[in-house]
């Protein structure tokens, strides 16, 4: 097939190879200077006080669901209920999970593609004690809504900003809103590091519990004094293998670092430029009869465009993606849509909130299509040209 519309493409250029090179020059490839010189520009640029970088957006999930066990007050236990919608990546739900917690399910909103919140309101119970918020492709989640549900109860909000970063919501950047923000780098991301994740937060006894927990749940990579251990042993032989929490070596590489800060040089660029392709393809399909797309919140990063048959249309998905696929378009699913459909679910402990009506829709009728760093007028007329001959 001769692809015209790809679902991702390479934003490197002689830099991001100039930055590998020098690494490799080094000798030096495990994590050291390039991935906290990267850790703290990103939490400069997203506006964090602490960042931390993993070697992938779903390591990020695990870490910061586990951080929030070893708190010394008010972590989470063991059969907890956490509340997650229905329309997400499987690594949202997997270390929920793996840690134990009472997964509620609660549906989307068909419009924006985040939570629908009547039934998010319905489905917080005096047993929630965690939200996991998903920015679901890069549109911010309605955030002062959510805050006002929470209200006054002890439920910790968790943000899933791995597909949204560089999106706004009332002027912050998302990541910020939960008590800790997870990103990833992956290709088809806003910016690559090949495998990549972060984290970030406010809180200094989570960014010191996630650093143990980064490389094996030891004290080597903890300040000497900290809300881990309390003071480290000055000698250093004796606290090279100390361990202190049941972690994880999810360390990024140095390469991978370093590529990263070529890449978030360019960030501001790459989104400015993904918001006008996004501008050009809600001009396209706004008034379309047929397909619905994404309503934005705030101002979404755009990482993909997705696109839903309406009720009522005949049309059959199958022969939409057919089509697509016939004209060089590639396309897929949105993200995991409906997770409850996976047969993965049978392992989970878990219970779904009343109906996934919209889940449902956007599982059976729904797509997306790419969003790049680079200009898709000339794509997007092809795709829109394509769907239009469709009906």
């Amino acid at each position: 097939m001769d692809i015209k519309y790809s679902l991702a493409s390479s934003t490197w250029d002689e830099a991001e190879l100039s930055a590998i090179q020098k690494v490799i020059n080094s000798g030096l490839f495990s994590m050291g200077r390039h991935v906290y010189e990267f850790e703290q520009a990103f939490a400069r640029f997203i506006g964090s006080r602490y960042c931390l970088m993993v070697n992938s957006g779903s390591s990020a999930n695990l870490l910061a669901v586990a951080a929030l066990f070893y708190r010394k007050d008010d972590f989470l236990k063991h059969g907890n209920e956490v509340i997650v919608p229905a329309v997400s990546w499987s690594t949202t739900y997997f270390p929920l999970y793996q840690y134990g917690m009472k997964l509620k399910i609660v549906d989307i909103d068909r419009d924006t593609l985040n939570y629908n919140f009547k039934a998010l309101a319905e489905a917080i119970s005096d047993q929630t004690r965690l939200i996991v918020a998903v920015n679901l492709l890069g549109n911010p989640n309605n955030f002062n809504e959510i805050k006002r549900l929470i209200g006054k109860r002890n439920i910790i909000l968790l943000e899933d900003n791995c597909e949204s970063m560089g999106a706004v919501y009332e002027g912050k950047y998302t990541g910020n809103f939960g008590i800790m923000g997870t990103f990833s780098t992956f290709f088809s991301h806003h910016i690559t590091t090949m495998e990549g994740g972060l984290i970030v937060t406010d809180d200094e006894e989570l960014y010191h519990i996630l650093l143990s927990l980064r490389s094996h749940g030891w004290t080597r990579n903890l300040p000497e004094e900290n809300l881990v251990c309390g003071m480290k042993n000055r000698n250093e032989f004796t606290e090279a293998f100390r361990f202190v929490l049941p972690g994880y070596n999810l360390r990024p590489l140095e390469i991978s670092a370093a590529v990263g800060l070529e890449q978030l040089k360019k960030l501001p660029d790459f989104i400015c430029t993904r918001r006008k392709n996004a501008m050009f393809f809600q001009k396209l399909f706004k008034d379309s009869p047929y397909f619905m797309i994404q309503e934005e919140i705030g101002q979404s990063s755009w990482m993909g465009f997705a696109i839903i048959i309406r009720p009522g249309v005949p049309l059959k998905r199958g022969l939409v993606i057919k089509g697509l696929h016939e004209n060089g378009i590639e396309c897929r699913p949105v993200v995991a849509g409906n997770f409850v459909t996976n047969e993965v679910i049978r392992w989970l402990n878990y219970e779904v909130h009343g109906i996934l009506e919209n889940a449902e829709w956007v599982d059976e009728n729904g797509f997306y299509v790419g969003n790049h760093s680079i200009d898709l007028q000339e794509q997007l007329i092809v795709l829109h040209s394509v769907l239009s001959k469709m009906v």
